[in-house]
């Protein structure tokens, strides 16, 4: 299953020759469906409404509904008196904002996020289906890894975990010269450190106390196919010694044999550990590293995929019952969350809020449904930045005007000389009754 759009992302930057960036917003989801649907500035500025015919029919969405520019590092968003409001990172504003790197903008019930060039999004839609979802900034990796796959390499898959390590593994396999063989996956982390040997390159009869028979290992079972090594840092640097014996003779010795056993296979490993912290401490030996370390892979985490985000939501919700459709308003919280367990975090947590709107009686899932510590908040404060103060005793009206006054209207701007994040500082500003115009 797949998401981004807000900023650039690392995996997409280059993509596009020598041609200058094109910015725009991506339309990520739109009356309870989700879609990945590009559109482009032009003269820099570009109008969200339903006089657009390349804006899905939202009724929530005003003819003219809300404007955007951007000047090439600050997105200005101004809402044009729409009936049902522009929301900005959650938050409503009232007028024209400025506003550096926003994740999501909602109008009614259409999300958008914004990016500095939509051109990886005008070439590769997001796939998605019961396996997967994959959009531009996966697809990309993925094609590197079918790239080295088709060329007889090995390969390591780095990332967090939950960003789908597994799914690039069997990506690897299906686009490799051993596809017709088998696939063996391996989690390396859940192997106790006196079998790993034993597992991996098997044992012949009589070879310790109660071997009765011969034992195929992992690496003969992957025969003609692809053994996948998940977590493979964990390995002790005995096992991975002889690991790389076998990846350079292509020879087995199980324990007590006597004579190798050839095999032909591929590894694909995987691990979310600093693979170089590992070397530096001693606990993964330089030359494996390069038999299986180069490529290093880097799988981008959901936070940078947000595009694939609405079609994993509605895919789960559907799962859990087929009356459930997500509402804007919990796409828009999950786009401005930081999901450090990936994937499977915000499936759990799709989980959790559908329950809760079955349990109401409802079948629309929104914000509300959403646990408030699902994903943690994006762009949390700094742990040494001052809290707000209680009540909001010093942050006065005054206060707050001569700051945005100060930062010519930049409300961004305004929050981090005010220590605040700018939802924050949104919050306070509707709480005291002003608007958010320059």
């Amino acid at each position: 299953m797949a998401g981004e759009a807000t900023r650039e992302d690392s995996v997409l930057q280059g993509s596009g020759g020598s041609e200058p960036p094109c910015p725009g917003l991506i339309v990520v989801f739109s009356d309870e469906l989700p879609l990945l649907r590009p559109i482009p500035l032009h003269q820099n500025k570009v109008v969200i409404g339903r006089s657009r015919p390349d804006f899905l029919v939202d009724e929530r969405i005003s003819r003219d509904h809300a404007q955007l520019s951007f000047d090439g590092k600050i997105w200005t968003i101004a809402d044009l008196g729409s009936r049902n409001g522009t929301f900005v990172d959650g938050a409503r504003i009232e007028g024209t904002v400025k506003v550096e790197n926003p994740r999501a903008v909602r109008t009614g019930n259409t999300v958008f996020v914004l990016t500095s060039d939509v051109r990886p999004y005008e070439r590769t839609g997001v796939v998605s289906d019961e396996a997967a979802v994959v959009g531009p900034a996966l697809r990309q990796a993925l094609d590197l890894i079918a790239q080295k796959a088709r060329a007889g390499d090995n390969v390591l898959i780095t990332g967090e975990s939950g960003t789908g390590k597994e799914l690039a593994a069997r990506n690897f396999h299906a686009c490799g010269q051993h596809s017709s063989g088998p696939f063996l996956p391996v989690n390396c982390a859940a192997i106790p450190a006196t079998l790993g040997e034993r597992l991996l390159f098997g044992a012949k009869r009589g070879a310790y106390s109660g071997a009765v028979a011969d034992a195929e290992g992992y690496l003969q079972a992957a025969h003609r196919g692809v053994l996948f090594l998940d977590e493979v840092g964990e390995l002790s640097t005995d096992v991975q010694a002889k690991l790389l014996r076998v990846l350079e003779t292509k020879e087995v010795f199980p324990l007590g044999a006597s004579r190798g056993t050839r095999v032909d296979l591929q590894i694909c490993s995987a691990t979310c550990r600093d693979i170089r912290s590992l070397l530096s401490n001693g606990k993964f030996r330089h030359d494996l590293y390069y038999r299986i370390g180069k490529p290093e892979i880097l799988l981008p985490p959901l936070r940078e995929r947000q595009e694939e985000i609405p079609w994993f939501i509605a895919h789960e919700l559907h799962k859990l019952d087929r009356r459930l459709t997500p509402h804007g308003s919990l796409i828009e919280a999950c786009l401005l969350r930081h999901w450090p367990g990936n994937v499977r975090e915000l499936l759990s947590e799709t989980r959790n809020a559908g329950q809760q709107a079955l349990n109401g009686n409802a079948t629309r899932v929104t914000s509300d449904h959403l646990n408030s510590s699902a994903g943690i908040l994006i762009e949390q404060p700094e742990a040494s930045a001052p809290k707000l103060p209680a009540a909001d005793q010093e942050l006065t009206r005054e206060v707050i005007e001569r700051t945005i006054a100060e930062q010519n209207g930049n409300i961004a701007a305004a929050a981090r000389a005010l220590r605040l994040h700018r939802t924050q500082l949104y919050r306070l500003m509707k709480r005291l009754g002003m608007d958010f115009s320059e």
